[in-house]
């Protein structure tokens, strides 16, 4: 009888990962070493950078990657697998090494973002998980990171639970923490991942009530004159004026959800000003994107919400990630590199070391020794930092990249290596790859 696995992450996975167990088994090849790599053939259209995002979330599923009896009976019922099979994911967990890119780190095409170590079989069965955390975290931060650089220091929150599923709601509140926004509208996000929360009033809380005036004196009583009100229920310059006259100048911001955005906010601003209410802040949400927020530069906003378009990675809802088998054990034990050949798709053989080449502080290439997997770990010549780190080894995690410290941790690290890249690399506009990635 298999262990009970109530939090199992086991079939959050293709059919074939197991598939190529049960027949490598029978081949007498499941326990060949193996290094699996995870990286991406392009960055989406337009796009300079990469965010890794995800990698922390990764392990805690990787670690509750087993098969209890509800997953066996399934699989059974199913007959996805034979009996040999079966028998091996009873026992399943994985024993193999994950190492990768820091949270937070940037990425470009063919970055060696993650690197899975272990005999075959241990290792194939993570890769639908691997690649679906990767995919979206890194897509999520990818597109926070370019708003944060967009908004020239002003505050981002995420608010967009409501245009994506609920898991993953929380896990693109995390990501674009990491990537630099201050704060989600999720409250799961805030229990897990230590992401801080905030929020007032939507629309229907100011047509629940008689008038806008009733909504912001309940509003006021509930949270104080802190608060944020939202104003453009009905008339803006008439919510603004009904605001201040409610909660008194020191009110703390309004919000702003429609209209021509940078001007509307030009004469919200003026109108605050006029009323005394110098020091209260606006807000402005409505559809934001980049391009949007870098539009508003020279608005008087104070601060940005952002919803469905960094939830789905602004147009690039996946980052394109692939995870493929680099390198294995040969009958004699010897290590042989192996790549995939077919046009527009061919991988690079062999394990990966990435270094981060710098001059005078500023990024100019990621070096890429590649080298058998037994071999010692090659150095950049010149000064440079190497880019991978290690999350689990020999099926042990390492407890500094998980929970909230690890997302606070993660948050430092994007805020270091976005510092390094040259200016032009921040860019909005269309363009190539920041940094070549160059293979020796």
């Amino acid at each position: 009888m298999a262990p009970e696995a109530p939090n199992s992450t086991a079939l959050l996975t293709d059919r074939y990962e197991l598939t190529m167990i049960d027949a490598a088994l029978d081949s007498g090849r499941a326990e060949r070493q193996s290094v699996f790599e995870v990286f991406a053939r392009h960055l989406p259209a337009g796009r300079r950078y990469g965010v890794v995002a995800g990698t922390g979330r990764l392990i805690d599923l990787v670690l509750d990657f087993r098969f209890g009896d509800d997953e066996l009976a399934f699989l059974r019922e199913q007959d996805v697998v034979r009996p040999e099979a079966l028998d091996f994911l009873a026992d399943y967990r994985f024993r193999g090494s994950i190492s990768g890119y820091r949270e937070g780190e940037l990425y470009f095409p063919g970055s060696p973002i993650l690197r899975v170590d272990g005999t075959f079989a241990d290792a194939v069965i993570l890769e639908t998980l691997v690649l679906s955390v990767l995919n979206y975290d890194s897509s999520v931060a990818s597109a926070a990171s370019r708003m944060v650089n967009a908004s020239g220091g002003r505050p981002l929150a995420e608010m967009g639970a409501r245009r994506m599923s609920e898991h993953a709601a929380v896990a693109a509140s995390r990501a674009a923490f990491i990537a630099g926004f201050g704060a989600t509208s999720n409250l799961e996000a805030g229990r897990l991942w230590g992401v801080p929360t905030m929020g007032t009033a939507a629309h229907s809380f100011t047509l629940l009530h008689d008038s806008e005036e009733e909504a912001f004196v309940a509003q006021i009583a509930a949270l104080g004159t802190g608060t944020t009100l939202l104003v453009d229920t009905y008339d803006i310059a008439r919510g603004v004026e009904t605001a201040i006259r409610v909660a008194g100048p020191g009110l703390g911001a309004v919000r702003i959800d429609s209209g021509d955005l940078p001007v509307v906010v030009a004469e919200v601003r003026a109108q605050l000003d006029r009323l005394g209410a110098t020091g209260t802040r606006i807000t402005v949400t409505n559809d934001l994107d980049e391009h949007a927020i870098a539009a508003l530069a020279s608005a008087p906003v104070d601060s940005y919400g952002v919803g469905t378009s960094v939830v789905t990675g602004s147009g690039a809802v996946a980052a394109g990630m692939v995870f493929k088998l680099v390198a294995r054990t040969d009958d004699d034990g010897s290590w042989v590199p192996v790549a995939k050949a077919s046009e527009g798709k061919a991988s690079i053989g062999g394990r990966k070391v990435p270094i981060r080449r710098l001059r005078d502080g500023i990024a100019v290439e990621e070096t890429v020794y590649v080298e058998e997997p037994a071999g010692e770990a090659a150095h950049a010549q010149g000064t440079g930092r190497r880019l991978d780190t290690d999350y689990i080894v020999a099926g042990e995690p390492i407890d500094v990249h998980r929970g909230p410290a690890g997302v606070a941790a993660a948050r430092e690290h994007h805020r270091a290596a976005i510092a390094e890249l040259p200016l032009d690399a921040l860019r909005l506009s269309r363009g190539e790859p920041a940094l070549p990635v160059v293979f020796v």
